[in-house]
């Protein structure tokens, strides 16, 4: 089970890292979809959200605090779902339907990041191939 466990969890950091990668190799551009969407400080917000993705990817995909790394993508995903993918502003029904899409996959990941904290949290030094044990217990 333990391997299972690590295949699930690369898996599932795979969008993640490359977000992660583009949110820090590209940020002028990302900062520029960010502004077109109305919020302050774009570039500060694509450098952070690029360092919460990467920081929560590392940790659960390593086992190194993964709780912590599953609440940090959560932390990232819930605000994202919302202030980057308001598909209920949108009056264009292609564009309405693309965000609306958006939206749901940030809150399903947002679901399966919950379920990996309360998993990493439970399981304790039981799970294995992790490099630490949960922070949170």
């Amino acid at each position: 089970m333990d391997v299972l466990v690590l295949i699930g969890r690369i898996l599932f950091v795979l969008l993640f890292l490359g977000s992660a990668f583009n949110h820090l190799s590209q940020s002028k551009a990302m900062a520029g979809y960010v502004e077109s969407k109305g919020l302050p400080s774009a570039g500060n917000m694509v450098l952070g959200s690029g360092l919460l993705m990467l920081l929560g990817a590392i940790s659960v995909v390593f086992g190194i605090w993964a709780d912590l790394g599953a609440l940090l993508l959560l932390i990232f995903l819930v605000p994202t779902a919302f202030l980057m993918h308001a598909f209920w502003k949108e009056s264009d029904p292609a564009a309405r339907q693309n965000e609306m899409t958006q939206f749901l996959k940030d809150l399903s990941l947002a679901g399966a990041a919950l379920a990996l904290l309360g998993l990493f949290a439970k399981a304790g030094d039981d799970l294995g191939l992790t490099i630490t044990g949960p922070l949170f217990s």
